[in-house]
């Protein structure tokens, strides 16, 4: 694959983001790669287009075939494998969601379950475990949120997001004609500045 400016702009700029989400650089960069090649690529070709050694990409392809973010492809007559992105955004984007809640909001759920389950001795741990109730309560909502997401199709998901800030409006909406308030109550502290 050649790689263009444009192109070698895109793959900097995720190998760049790709570390601020916790993603190794190199392994940012050659999912940009394979994200904007037309045709598979094989370990040679991506070492070649991104100037890495061929251990690095080796390296980077096993972790982005744990994340499961690369289908491995073979094509007869040619023994070396062959990796590409999946050509669907929606699928790529549930993927790095379900993986990220795998391996880093499963974890936190269950260190809060197992911190509510648990005997205060003192004041500070009573107001502790009142704050880690709030957060796994707020990630249990939001988890469940994301299910009924996932459940979406494309089409409908993309509706949803179009709707944007019209859903809050409607719900303010809502609360005027019910005289209720969903939004949080301001301190009048805070605007006291």
């Amino acid at each position: 694959m050649e790689t263009t400016p444009l192109t070698l702009s895109f793959i900097h700029h995720f190998g760049e983001m790709g570390s601020r989400w916790g993603i190794n650089r190199t392994v940012g960069q050659i999912y940009a790669l394979l994200f904007v090649s037309r045709e598979p690529l094989c370990a040679d070709d991506i070492a070649q287009a991104l100037q890495f050694s061929r251990s690095n990409v080796s390296m980077g392809l096993k972790e982005l075939q744990s994340w499961q973010l690369v289908k491995l492809r073979h094509f007869p007559g040619d023994r070396r494998e062959f990796f590409e992105a999946p050509e669907d955004v929606w699928k790529i984007f549930h993927t790095l969601a379900d993986q990220r809640r795998r391996r880093e909001v499963e974890p936190t759920q269950s260190m809060l379950r197992v911190a509510l389950l648990q005997t205060p001795s003192n004041q500070d741990e009573v107001y502790a475990q009142e704050r880690m109730r709030e957060m796994h309560d707020l990630i249990e909502q939001l988890m469940d949120w994301f299910d009924e997401v996932q459940k979406l199709s494309p089409e409908t998901a993309k509706q949803l997001l179009n709707m944007g800030t019209k859903v809050s409006k409607v719900l303010e909406l809502k609360d005027r004609l019910t005289g209720k308030s969903s939004r949080r109550k301001e301190d009048p502290s805070s605007n006291a500045a």
